[in-house]
């Protein structure tokens, strides 16, 4: 909640209580946790000063999940609240620009705020009814199968301080798209998907790229996308991570390498 888009969005609510009694909550924090550089940057952009454990989220990594890609269309699918931060609306100008023929794109999750009416609203209104599909929420096994058959995966946000479906959908061999309103440079630093401008244009530009492939070349960024997950964000590499920071909260001396002082 203290990333910049997020600290601006309903400010009026958020400011006073900061300044009332959150900010002091936090301020009296032995470590804060961040789970990207940027979310550490914004800690220290509203002036606190506490210990930084920097360490990401950790995800399960499904066993023995083989694609099961459609062979008679292809999906991109969305998976997250359906909330104006997703930056859905600009999902659908940019598959507008592109009508791709063989495509069909899948926005699945939970409304918040009527939001997901106003992204139906703009489907329809550029005649794009059927390529889009709206499950609603999906969770566990249904939530797994649903990646597992997709071809591309999408989070066009505008702020994320993490994004655990960016994860998720790399541990299912997918590769994926989404805005440097995440902290996912490593999308095209280990050749596993697309890190874009904010934008309808930024976005519309990946998916053609990404739609251009053959499958095989995108089984392959999808099979580097789930090696990436496997060495980083596993959770038996991020437990213990973890536990060196409560080591370290508890029984003092250096701080380890995951703990930023600055």
């Amino acid at each position: 909640m203290l990333e910049p888009w997020a600290w601006r969005h309903h400010w009026w609510k958020k400011r006073p209580v900061w300044w009332a009694w959150e900010r002091r909550n936090v301020r009296g924090a032995a470590v804060l946790h961040a789970t990207a550089p940027s979310e550490a940057d914004a800690f220290r952009a509203l002036g606190l000063r506490n210990p930084i454990a920097v360490i990401p989220n950790g995800v399960d990594v499904p066993e023995g999940m083989e694609p099961a890609r459609n062979t008679e269309s292809r999906t991109v699918v969305f998976l997250s609240r359906i909330h104006p931060k997703k930056g859905l609306l600009n999902l659908v100008r940019a598959w507008a620009a592109l009508r791709p023929g063989g495509w069909r794109a899948v926005i699945a999750g939970p409304s918040q705020g009527g939001h997901e009416d106003e992204v139906k609203a703009a489907v329809r209104e550029a005649g794009l009814e059927a390529q889009f599909d709206f499950p609603g929420a999906v969770y566990g096994e249904a939530k797994w199968d649903l990646l597992r058959r997709a071809d591309l995966f999408v989070l066009p946000t505008f702020s994320e301080n993490f994004g655990m479906v960016v994860a998720e959908a790399l541990a299912s061999g997918v590769p994926v798209i989404t805005t440097r309103g995440a902290p996912w440079a490593e999308l095209e630093e280990r050749g596993c998907g697309w890190w874009v401008e904010i934008g309808a244009e930024p976005l519309a530009v990946a998916l053609r790229e990404a739609m251009a492939l053959s499958d095989t070349d995108r089984r392959g960024m999808g099979a580097r996308g789930r090696r990436l997950v496997e060495e980083k964000y596993a959770w038996p590499e991020i437990a213990k991570q973890m536990v060196s920071v409560y080591e370290w909260v508890l029984g003092g001396g250096p701080p380890p390498e995951c703990v930023r002082m600055d």
